[in-house]
């Protein structure tokens, strides 16, 4: 050995090779690190938007088909008290978890699983847009008039169909689209080899 090389070893002083391969395996690991929490947080942030989805459909389809179809049962006198009742309820276990779930789905345009694509988290937006731009023109006005003026059969025959066709549907459609998302990333995971 050469005497620089045995007073290299000396000092331990790494030479400008090694210490660029090492720089090069760091930054690799850091890159690696950062790739696997970011899959981390993009499959957390999908469970939650499909958690929360699943649930807002559940939560809507209970308000849908049993609580609305339930109110010519009660009585007019009664109904502004029920309705008033109701209202925040409604807004905290229904409204605002699927409120959420939107917000988790917008998130899933930057943070998603590799393997869902791009096209089926703007279709479930887009489902989702649907269903709150009804809520907005049509069904809170009509929850408002409601709760201002009492029962109308004709009201809640207008609510129980728009709800129908502007959020059930749609919102059913985002649910099948999670479904399918969830089924894909499933399929994703390769199974250890015997």
């Amino acid at each position: 050995r050469s005497a620089h090389s045995v007073s290299s070893l000396l000092t331990l002083k790494p030479s400008r090779a090694s210490a660029d391969a090492e720089i090069r395996r760091l930054g690799s690991t850091s890159k690696l690190e950062h790739n696997m929490r970011q899959s981390v947080v993009s499959r957390w942030i999908f469970l939650i938007a499909f958690a929360l989805v699943f649930y807002g459909n559940g939560a809507a389809f209970i308000e849908s088909f049993v609580n609305y179809s339930s109110w010519h049962l009660i009585g007019s006198d009664e109904f502004v008290a029920y309705h008033h009742f109701i209202s925040p309820r409604v807004l905290t276990f229904l409204v605002a978890p699927a409120l959420l779930g939107t917000v988790f789905t917008v998130m899933m345009l930057w943070a998603r699983p590799p393997v869902i694509p791009l096209w089926a988290v703007w279709a479930a937006i887009a489902a989702q847009a649907v269903v709150w731009v009804s809520t907005a023109t049509i069904q809170v006005p009509i929850q408002v008039q409601l709760s201002e003026h009492g029962l109308s059969l004709d009201l809640l025959g207008r609510l129980i169909e728009t709800n129908f066709w502007l959020r059930r549907i749609p919102y059913a459609v985002c649910a099948g689209l999670f479904l399918w998302m969830a089924a894909k990333a499933i399929g994703a995971v390769k199974e250890p080899a015997d």
